[in-house]
């Protein structure tokens, strides 16, 4: 019964962790129609701003996520005003791959120029860093915050493209991007609008998620495909897809490294082959014409 209480506990911290960070590129795929492959390289960038704010900076956790968050998306709007916007509705998917890929090299390259080839620490204030104690074993404290996080981010998300006018305008602007515009709906702002929303969470989830996937040098290409394949397990767009998908996988993928380990990604993979092989178009998601 322990073990199985582990294992479930493990399985919603890790799946949480996934959940963050890849509902962002969810709702670049689903709703702007783009497959950013590059999501997992500003990710990175969130936890390497992290580190540098609480190793170096000397600023504590709350402070380090606002300022990794917020220089995230600061470095990516060039990418998005010089490069993402040629993109939206106007090309092919072979472009976007090949575009994407080529920000995430880029990416890593001057990441590792400017803060060196090493892994990244993200040091734990001492409300986090403990172990609490809940009565079949101790855990540590932060993988409670990753699972409110994981909670709060889903709930807010549902709320914002469901209850108000900014998501009532962008899935207007996704049916019908010309009909949209014709009513006055300036879709350019909404699309940059929603570029800084995914940036922001994947580098919240990165530096929240840190202590689970690490920061290191090769990061945006370690986590790449795990990213993309929660996103089209779930279903591109769909929140409930991408939560429901992440707490699966992360179970798959728990239990098989804490009954048999030595078989690795091994149960992961094969959770994924056998969603996909049930639900083509992902648990949530719908075919698109």
């Amino acid at each position: 019964m322990r073990t199985i209480l582990s294992i479930g506990f493990d399985a919603v911290s890790y799946g949480m962790v996934l959940f963050v960070i890849s509902i962002g590129l969810s709702i670049m795929m689903g709703l702007m129609r783009v497959v950013n492959l590059a999501h997992g390289a500003f990710a990175m960038i969130g936890g390497y701003l992290a580190s540098y704010a609480l190793r170096t900076m000397g600023f504590n956790y709350p402070v380090a996520i606002l300022v990794a968050v917020a220089g995230t998306i600061l470095i990516a709007l060039p990418f998005e005003l010089l490069l993402y916007r040629r993109i939206y509705r106007k090309s092919d998917a072979l472009t976007q791959l090949l575009l994407t890929i080529g920000i995430t090299f880029f990416i890593i390259g001057v990441a590792n120029f400017v803060f060196g080839p090493t892994s990244k620490p993200i040091p734990l204030p001492p409300s986090l860093s403990g172990p609490l104690d809940i009565g079949f074993r101790a855990i540590p404290t932060h993988r409670l915050f990753v699972i409110a996080c994981g909670g709060v981010t889903a709930l807010a998300l549902w709320y914002l493209l469901e209850r108000t006018e900014f998501g009532i305008r962008l899935r207007a602007a996704v049916d019908n991007s010309d009909m949209a515009e014709a009513l006055g709906i300036r879709t350019e702002r909404l699309y940059l609008a929603t570029f800084m929303l995914a940036v922001g969470l994947g580098a919240f989830g990165g530096v929240v998620g840190a202590e689970i996937l690490p920061i290191e040098p090769y990061y945006a290409l370690r986590y790449m495909v795990t990213f993309l394949v929660v996103v089209s397990v779930g279903g591109a767009g769909s929140i409930v897809g991408a939560l429901a998908a992440s707490l699966l996988l992360g179970l798959a993928d728990t239990t098989g490294k804490y009954l048999a380990p030595e078989f690795g990604e091994f149960f992961f993979y094969l959770a994924v082959i056998l969603i996909v092989f049930l639900f083509p178009h992902g648990l949530f998601g719908r075919a698109h014409a």
